[in-house]
């Protein structure tokens, strides 16, 4: 069964091209599966998993208390490995077919405040040590462009145009998208490639823009760690991660006028659906100032 599981995963990745993230919970989601059979002495084989089976292993993720968001994934992780054995005539029946996930809606995003994305900025940009320097770059890039943490951990030198003020980088999907910076970001950026990056590359061979001490890639969760350093020092609430300066970025470019679809084009989403989230906090956002300049209201 282990073995069809590697047959999925690399079908995602090729023919989908689904992220890393994506495929390691697929993973795990479908092992989880593998390992209930096993421990409740059911079949081993797809071929013998039937709906009874299936609906077991959903009661045991409510029994053992999972969210619904995580419910779901699982769930939208069993219909899509069973639609690809069905479709490589591995089984011949689809006990998943009248399947229903569980309904989680969806948590809008709480953005920053301009006031706060500028003490945060503030702040790091005064830490002068070359991990402050560093870290200032990566933070102006990140919300500058309105980058995944994926996406910037995955920045090469070669994907970075000064001279035009732009950024190149690969999304979900293999995407390729290449996105404005200010000028900020850009002196921001200028003065860690001067003073800090020599430091770390000493032997001036590796390719990616943001380095650690060590001299190679900063992990996402290298990035993380000096996120949440930085927003205690801003005195910055501690939930901060590195999306919610996404979630700022794509909030604050409509709240300043830009058009739904140039977000959507700067964030790398496929379908607009996803980036008109983002309109409800801009309301949310127009009421309040209604409610504090209409004297009537």
């Amino acid at each position: 069964m282990r073995e069809q599981i590697d047959s999925f995963l690399n079908y995602l990745a090729v023919e989908r091209g689904l992220s890393s993230n994506t495929l390691d919970a697929y993973f795990n989601d479908l092992t989880g599966l593998i390992e209930f059979l096993e421990n409740s002495g059911a079949t081993r084989n797809w071929s013998d998993v039937g709906a009874s089976e299936i609906s077991a292993f959903v009661d045991d993720l409510d029994e053992r208390g999972y969210a619904r968001s995580t419910r779901a994934r699982k769930i939208a992780a069993l219909k899509s490995m069973f639609r690809f054995l069905r479709e490589e005539g591995l089984v011949e029946d689809n006990p998943t077919e009248t399947l229903s996930s569980p309904r989680t809606g969806r948590t809008l995003p709480k953005p920053l405040s301009i006031d706060q994305v500028d003490i945060l900025l503030t702040t790091v940009d005064e830490d002068d040590t070359p991990e402050g320097v560093r870290d200032a770059a990566m933070l102006e890039v990140l919300y500058a462009a309105g980058l995944r943490v994926s996406e910037l951990v995955g920045l090469d030198l070669r994907d970075l145009n000064l001279e035009t003020g732009s950024v190149r980088c690969i999304g979900k999907g293999s995407k390729e998208r290449v996105v404005p910076l200010h000028s900020q970001a850009i002196e921001s950026v200028n003065v860690y490639l001067d003073t800090v990056r020599p430091l770390y590359d000493r032997q001036q061979q590796e390719q990616a823009l943001f380095l650690n001490r060590n001299g190679g890639r900063l992990s996402r969760q290298g990035f993380w760690l000096r996120l949440k350093r930085a927003a205690r020092a801003a005195g910055i609430p501690d939930h901060i991660t590195p999306h919610t300066l996404r979630h700022s970025f794509a909030t604050h470019m409509l709240r300043g006028g830009a058009s739904l679809r140039h977000v959507q084009e700067m964030l790398g989403h496929a379908s607009i659906a996803t980036t008109q989230i983002y309109t409800h906090l801009t309301s949310e956002h127009v009421r309040e100032e209604y409610d504090r300049a209409f004297p009537r209201a």
